[in-house]
């Protein structure tokens, strides 16, 4: 089935990035148009996206959006030569800053009129061109407001009569949760601020309101689809995830192997295949050299690539470093967060010169050089949506070690288990992430089944066209939703 869909984020690559949701709006339009549908992007029109020297084009298209008690103007540029359409919300008020969402202090104080102001700002656009999507697919809470919008302000709008709205969540433990006194700033009505609607404990939720009023849901993986109905992931949305279950769908993400493949990266001093693995020394000399490590010949190196939060374990990492430094290894880390996890791990990189070196940037080439030079690749997160790094690793020979959870544990094999791929520990403590890695260490001077570990990954695939497959199916369902709606659209 073809489909017309606007795809709305906040982040894509190769336009702007913080994480994985960049990954996932960058390459799943071209997936879901590989098979046939008809996709239009549209993104902020960041600093970043300008410093990037992108291209772009101008529309001659102005678009004026109430927020709150003033309209604001929008100018609305596209990218010049890309294979999908592209669109950028101009507004250099709200997006031409150093950071796309707040600085390492925070987030920005004025989140709420941003993504509000984009995603009106979005229907707006679309309203003008006379684009009437089949499909309009919402990523995070930051373009959580449109499905809310499309059931209330645009609820009897020709141009969106059959137009279904999904919703992906990334990382739930991101909601947009503001003062209940910036609620008129949406433009929506008062009486969806309720707790059955926007409403979250007395404040406003910009997550949830995507979540009761998009038609269909989606995860970026199966086991977190389950965990977010669970007190202990769903962080206060659990009883709302458990209400709409039946609209529910884990999907998991793929990644581009145009842009990760250790035999065509440009970004990687020396190619290498399954077939010939010899280019993967060269690029562990490289690493060593870039992080300034200097550890015996067979000694393996452990790499992060990773945001330096909570989220991502830092904190059983940090209780456990002394116990890992005493390990025969080198740990190479590269990221960027919170202000208290980067001083710490400066801190101990000094305390442990010769076998832990920590880079604290956000850099695409040591990213690519961290995969590609690591042995180990170290993911122990608290939770994790779906994760990417892993099945990057994985392509590059590079054995993942992670925490059983999410998109993890749905991609990992443990060396215990049967066809396994990795490493993987259950219990959330520094004792079994240290009880894991001396493990894995151990196997690593097994050098055949080492090497064996190494080729089974290798010969994963995990290409989005499965998941851009499972999407159409998705939007299928959406579109029946939608016409069952308890609100149709006339």
């Amino acid at each position: 089935m073809s489909y017309s869909i606007i795809m709305v984020a906040t982040e894509a690559t190769p336009f702007s990035k913080t994480g994985g949701l960049a990954d996932v709006a960058g390459a799943l339009p071209l997936a879901l148009k590989r098979l046939g549908c008809r996709v239009t992007l549209f993104l902020p029109y960041y600093r970043e996206t300008a410093l990037r020297g992108i291209d772009v084009e101008q529309t001659g298209l102005r678009v004026t959006v109430p927020l709150g008690s003033r309209e604001v103007e929008a100018e609305v540029l596209k990218a010049a030569n890309t294979e999908v359409p592209t669109y950028f919300i101009k507004r250099d008020e709200f997006f031409d800053r150093g950071g796309l969402y707040g600085t390492p202090d925070g987030d920005y104080f004025d989140n709420l009129e941003r993504f509000a102001f984009f995603s009106r700002a979005v229907l707006e656009t679309l309203r003008e061109r006379r684009f009437e999507p089949d499909i309009i697919h919402c990523n995070d809470w930051q373009t959580s407001l449109i499905p809310a919008y499309l059931k209330d302000v645009y609820k009897n709008d020709l141009c969106f009569a059959h137009t279904a709205t999904v919703l992906t969540i990334h990382n739930i433990a991101y909601q947009g949760i503001f003062a209940p006194e910036l609620y008129p700033l949406t433009g929506l009505s008062p009486a969806l601020f309720n707790p059955e609607g926007c409403e979250f404990w007395g404040r406003l939720n910009l997550l949830k309101a995507g979540i009761v009023y998009a038609d269909t849901l989606s995860t970026v993986s199966s086991a977190y689809s389950r965990e977010i109905q669970t007190p202990e992931y769903g962080y206060g949305l659990e009883g709302v995830m458990q209400k709409r279950k039946a609209v529910l769908h884990g999907i998991l993400n793929g990644v581009d192997y145009n842009e990760w493949d250790p035999s065509t990266d440009r970004l990687i001093p020396a190619n290498y295949s399954a077939d010939d693995l010899s280019g993967k020394d060269l690029c562990r000399k490289a690493l060593l050299k870039e992080f300034g490590l200097k550890l015996k010949k067979g000694t393996p190196v452990v790499g992060m690539v990773s945001r330096l939060v909570d989220q991502k374990g830092f904190d059983i990492l940090i209780e456990a470093i002394d116990e890992i430094m005493a390990l025969d290894m080198g740990l190479v880390i590269l990221g960027t967060g919170d202000k208290g996890y980067q001083e710490a791990l400066k801190a101990l990189s000094a305390k442990y010169p010769q076998k832990l070196s920590v880079r604290i940037a956000f850099d695409a080439r040591l990213s690519h050089l961290v995969e590609a030079g690591s042995d180990i690749f170290l993911m122990p997160s608290r939770y994790e949506p779906c994760g990417l790094n892993q099945i990057y690793s994985l392509r590059y020979a590079t054995v993942p070690l992670v925490r059983a959870t999410g998109g993890l544990d749905d991609t990992v094999r443990d060396f215990n288990g049967q066809d396994a791929n990795g490493f993987k520990f259950e219990e959330y403590s520094a004792d079994g992430l240290v009880e894991k890695l001396k493990e894995a260490l151990s196997v690593y001077k097994d050098r055949p089944k080492w090497l064996a570990l190494m080729k089974k990954g290798m010969a994963e695939d995990f290409s989005w066209e499965a998941a851009a497959g499972r999407y159409i199916e998705l939007y299928a369902e959406a579109r029946k939703a939608c016409l069952k709606s308890n609100q149709p659209k006339r």
